[in-house]
């Protein structure tokens, strides 16, 4: 009797449990055709696939060139806040201000007397748009020991880079526009 309740109950479970379902071969197409030629497309990456990362290059410029731009060097030397909110309006593509970014830094040079904590930041972000080196050593030792001299150094390179640093993201944006022969775009206001 208990041999015979113990093979019901097997049955009934198996009956109610989901067979599962096997998993998709390493190899198996996904059945969404790519072309005419039988080839399908996978998610599945190939196995000996290898995307090649793309090379560092140096700076334009090197650390300690800041009289190449007097007139940067200057404004640098006696304001680095409009330098850097000039630099992260740039990196950040327009969706900070000059005004905003140069005021926070100020902000921060007057409570805690030291911006390079928050422009080192702004050095990595930029490193890594535009792939440079990170060179002659780390990003906050550079900033730490040398503000003004990292501020005049991604200024110059952002300049290199056919940025006009005095109209900011959205001018450069109008500008390059406007030089591949597409009309800017207008904005509708008021009509009579």
């Amino acid at each position: 009797m208990y041999a015979s309740n113990t093979t019901e109950y097997h049955q009934k479970f198996t009956e109610l449990t989901p067979t599962p379902v096997a998993a998709p071969e390493k190899d198996a197409a996904t059945g969404i055709p790519v072309s005419s030629s039988g080839e399908y497309y996978s998610d599945i990456p190939h196995p000996l696939a290898y995307v090649q990362p793309k090379p560092r290059v140096p700076w334009s410029t090197g650390l300690f060139d800041c009289f190449s731009d007097v007139r940067n060097c200057c404004i640098t030397c006696w304001c680095p806040c409009i330098t850097f909110g000039r630099i992260a309006e740039i990196v950040d593509k327009g969706s900070s201000s000059c005004g905003q970014s140069g005021a926070l830094y100020t902000i921060l040079a007057c409570v805690i007397g030291c911006p390079c904590f928050y422009s080192c930041f702004y050095r990595s972000k930029m490193r890594q748009q535009h792939l440079l080196h990170e060179s002659p050593c780390g990003d906050c030792c550079v900033h730490c020991f040398c503000e003004s001299c990292a501020l005049c150094q991604e200024y110059r390179e952002l300049k290199f880079r056919g940025f006009d640093m005095s109209i900011g993201w959205h001018g450069n944006v109008e500008k390059n526009n406007n030089e591949a022969g597409i009309a800017p775009e207008v904005e509708e206001g008021m009509s009579r």
